[in-house]
């Protein structure tokens, strides 16, 4: 076994760690994981988390081995706020950001609520200036009131990510005065590179990763939003240009389609890059995603990758034998290494060996011709159903030809 790209847990495309694939890399010595569901996350439609919702989503978090939670936005409620001091009264172990606008009072609230730092948020992309903010920003009003506001923010002792939203749609000689002029008065101490709508493509990513790069001396982060499907691919664009942190939710949640994926960013950054991870506890993330399933109110796409019912689902009779032996042959990764079961169903699909192994799987038997028989009853009752047949309803069926 390699131990990069195959393992006794995964089993990847060996192309990933090609020379010719990664010799203009730039990928940091570590990436961190900054988790943003009790803010972006409570941000999807319909979704309201409870004070002790979200101190036990940040007890899970820390458990799973985040290094950083984004615990809300204090000026949204009084329990929001409530909620990350009790959070921060905990010292769960991952940096505890709250989410702040460019201004003092949202500062004071931080340190209020016994934050470790903010995420400063203001935009930059062109569409919000022009038609969201045109009423309240110019560029040197917006430049000034984020110099400010970092600035008061460091004099609290808070460690200050800037947050220029929308910055993937910024014009870029726009971007770069922006960027040039607040380094150059403040000290915030990262930036993220925002795709707030979704719209950037993984080589395009890389591009304005490179031109920020060349623009400021700060470390970078990205946060991404999955409108086209790209919120993964963008992010680990963005870690290809040497980003250190990446911004994620739990199951994907987030406004319109979502933020990038938890689940999908940390074990993509283990098995496709080679992260060191070691702190990241992957066998929790299935009971992790039930976990926010249930306090959310959202339910996975039955696909949804990782985490999803069906990624380790097989109802296609052929390869159940090679499944059995070696499962990484059908699968990229084990299910066990993510916390999830393999779950072999009988339908239209299933074929005899897939009959032989739930036999076996009950302690029952069955002649060459019995399993014809089965295999044939089995087909027309997945279509008939239009699904997979639960167990008892196989067991039903087999029972019946074996007489039993």
């Amino acid at each position: 076994m390699n131990g990069k790209w195959w393992t006794e847990d995964w089993w990847v495309s060996e192309y990933n760690y090609n020379t010719e694939v990664t010799k203009d890399f730039h990928l940091p010595e570590k990436v961190e994981i900054h988790d943003a569901t009790l803010r972006d996350g409570e941000q999807t439609p319909g979704v309201v988390f409870t004070k002790d919702d979200k101190v036990r989503i940040a007890e899970l978090l820390a458990e799973i081995g985040v290094d950083r939670i984004e615990a809300g936005m204090p000026a949204v409620s009084k329990d929001d706020a409530e909620a990350i001091r009790e959070i921060s009264k905990r010292n769960l172990g991952p940096k505890i950001m709250v989410f702040c606008r460019a201004m003092r009072e949202d500062v004071d609230r931080a340190v209020d609520c016994g934050a470790d730092g903010i995420v400063l948020e203001a935009p930059s992309g062109y569409p919000k200036l022009k038609y969201q903010f045109a009423s309240k920003w110019t560029e040197e009003s917006l430049t000034e009131a984020v110099i400010n506001t970092i600035n008061y923010a460091k004099e609290k002792g808070l460690y200050v990510n800037y947050f220029p939203f929308d910055t993937t749609r910024a014009e870029l000689p726009f971007l770069k005065r922006l960027l040039t002029n607040v380094t150059a008065h403040s000290k915030p101490d990262s930036m993220t590179v925002v795709d707030t709508t979704g719209s950037i493509t993984p080589m395009a990513m890389r591009f304005l990763v490179r031109q920020i790069k060349q623009t400021i001396d700060l470390p970078l982060e990205v946060h991404t939003h999955n409108d086209l499907g790209l919120g993964t691919a963008t992010t680990f664009a963005a870690v290809e240009e040497g980003v250190q942190v990446v911004h994620s939710c739990i199951n994907g949640l987030g406004e319109r389609t979502g933020n990038t994926a938890l689940e999908e960013i940390a074990i993509g950054l283990k098995i496709l890059y080679g992260m060191n991870m070691e702190k990241f506890n992957f066998k929790k993330l299935g009971e992790l995603s039930k976990h926010l399933e249930r306090m959310s109110g959202k339910k996975l796409a039955q696909n949804k990758p990782v985490v999803g019912v069906l990624p380790f689902t097989r109802e296609i009779g052929l390869g159940m034998k090679v499944l059995q032996d070696y499962p990484t042959a059908i699968f990229p990764f084990l299910p066990e290494f993510v916390g999830q079961e393999m779950k072999i169903v009988m339908g239209k699909k299933s074929g005899k060996e897939s009959v032989i192994m739930k036999l076996e799987a009950v302690g029952l038997q069955a002649s060459d011709e019995q399993l014809q028989e089965i295999v044939h009853r089995t087909k027309e009752a997945g279509i008939a159903k239009h699904d997979w047949l639960e167990d008892d309803e196989f067991l039903e069926i087999a029972r019946r030809v074996l007489g039993c």
